[in-house]
């Protein structure tokens, strides 16, 4: 079957790591399905995306359908250093492609590809807009815990207190959650955050979370049971993660990173089991020198082997580059590697390793769970504090180092030693090795044939087909012709959105974040 004849759904993406991935993992796991998917996100990265991947022009095959890639110009030059600030690119980012996406899903419809679904991630609400505007039904698919989707909507409708400037260091009490102390709940919300654009940014897609039909989220049922339930007889939601395994279509050549993995599989291959402390910080937090030192010699003077991605700062960033401290590298010897990059869901895969030094965001923290992998907890801001909370003290897979950036405190090198030998050896280590354990084959089996995340993909699909049915159907049915106000009351009765029945669309303290690699 070619993939002009599929049902078609459009993915818009927020140009940024995090984002990128989860969605274009989602894309994956409904072409395996039997979607044609195309992702869309702005040409700056789709450039880095095609550099970095083999992406290319011609639709790829994947299990019983096809995703392609188009990217569109957000209306910047390619080095414009303002797409590092949130509060003025998303207006941008919004104007464009309010104007673009609907020719983008018109030239597609004339190429034998009507498109059925729109799907966007957090901080671009508006595409929900685009897709009510062109009677077309949405879905957002949300890439931090459900734990975490609960918090910013307490916080948006003002159902419980949370911290304030009168009252900063209160403990946050939400329903079916653990107490959240104050610098637990995701720190966007905490009032002397240095990232209010991030909380406006989020806040955005609560003013528009009626018109999405479903909130697909990168969890899993069993994994955030009590909270997932709670929060699904407020909102419409589908728990289909672990996204990033994919039983029926593994299709490494389609990927989502903005930089080429440098080789380290091979280095892992001749360590013994257990062995490695694996060490990233994702793809936008960025640590102070004195804070790198110190972790660079508590890996020296644990005895462990490592393995340290450092990334390099985006240009715009207003970060210096980071070094490691002087015959480092030497004193290492072969005990240790560092590269810029690393294909991770690889790593955390491998036997050779025994931990991860993460700084808990979402996508490192499923990816952690779902490959066994315990964890050594180092949260900076935003959500990362919250799933440190659940890594630590209710998934029970980790250790903590650190509290986060708003504790303004240097984690020394006896304190990462302590850490990393906690994890690695003795019965600590014993006992949350044997709980990531317990959450990999919980993580498998959601997303196996029948589990819990498949059943539900496959529920958004059948809905997807149903509704892209009622739209074809509505488009070739002749319109009536309106003679009086009696019939047209009657026809008005039935409210439709450009032909389309409306039941279609349902519902760092300089303040600096490098957003785009």
């Amino acid at each position: 079957m070619g993939s002009e004849s599929l049902v078609h759904v459009f993915l818009v993406s927020f140009p940024g790591q995090g984002h990128v991935n989860p969605l274009l993992r989602l894309g994956k796991r409904l072409a395996s399905k039997g979607l044609l998917v195309t992702f869309t996100t702005p040409e700056s990265i789709g450039k880095q995306m095609r550099k970095a991947s083999n992406i290319g022009e011609e639709p790829s095959p994947i299990g019983d359908g096809f995703i392609r890639f188009e990217f569109f110009e957000d209306g910047w030059d390619e080095d414009e250093p303002r797409r590092q600030d949130l509060d003025q690119y998303l207006p941008q980012l919004e104007k464009v492609g309010k104007e673009v996406i609907p020719r983008m899903i018109k030239k597609n419809e004339e190429q034998n590809r009507p498109v059925s679904c729109l799907i966007n991630n957090p901080f671009i609400p508006w595409v929900s807009d685009v897709a009510e505007s062109l009677g077309l039904p949405s879905a957002m698919l949300w890439v931090q815990s459900c734990a975490c989707f609960a918090a910013y909507y307490h916080y948006y409708h003002g159902l419980v207190p949370f911290p304030s400037e009168s009252a900063m260091e209160i403990d946050v009490q939400l329903p079916c959650m653990p107490l959240l102390k104050h610098d637990e709940v995701p720190s966007f919300l905490y009032p002397t955050t240095p990232y209010p654009f991030l909380r406006r940014a989020i806040m955005g897609q609560y003013k528009n979370l009626d018109k999405p039909f479903c909130v697909l989220m990168d969890t899993f049922q069993e994994l955030e049971h009590e909270i997932i339930e709670y929060m699904s007889k407020i909102c419409p939601i589908k728990t289909v993660g672990p996204l990033f395994k994919n039983p029926k279509a593994p299709n490494a050549n389609v990927r989502g990173d903005f930089m080429k993995a440098d080789d380290c599989i091979s280095w892992l291959d001749s360590k013994p089991p257990a062995s490695v402390v694996y060490v990233s910080f994702g793809s936008v937090v960025y640590l102070k020198q004195d804070q790198w030192d110190e972790i660079a010699f508590g890996l020296l003077n644990s005895g462990l082997n490592f393995l340290w991605v450092m990334k390099p700062p985006h240009k715009d960033s207003g970060y210096q580059l980071l070094t490691l401290p002087e015959g480092f590298l030497e004193k290492a010897g072969d005990k240790g590697k560092v590269v810029q990059w690393s294909p991770q869901e690889q790593v955390l895969a491998h036997p050779s390793v025994a931990c991860f030094v993460t700084h808990c965001g979402w996508n490192s923290s499923m990816e952690a769970l779902s490959s066994g992998m315990p964890v050594v907890a180092f949260p900076q801001w935003g959500d990362q504090v919250t799933d440190a909370k659940y890594l630590v003290d209710v998934f029970k897979v980790g250790v903590r180092m650190c509290r986060g950036e708003a504790e303004n405190k240097l984690i020394m090198r006896d304190v990462v030693e302590k850490c990393l030998l906690e994890a690695t050896v003795g019965p600590k280590a014993a006992e949350v090795k044997e709980n990531a354990l317990k959450w990999k084959a919980a993580a498998e089996a959601a997303v196996a044939e029948g589990g819990s995340s498949d059943r539900n993909i496959q529920a958004f699909v059948d809905e997807v087909k149903r509704r892209s049915i009622a739209i074809q159907s509505n488009k070739s049915e002749p319109k009536p012709i309106v003679q009086n106000a009696a019939v047209a009351d009657h026809f008005g009765a039935k409210a439709t959105t450009n032909g389309v029945a409306a039941d279609l669309a349902g519902s760092n303290a300089d303040g600096k974040v490098e957003l785009v690699a």
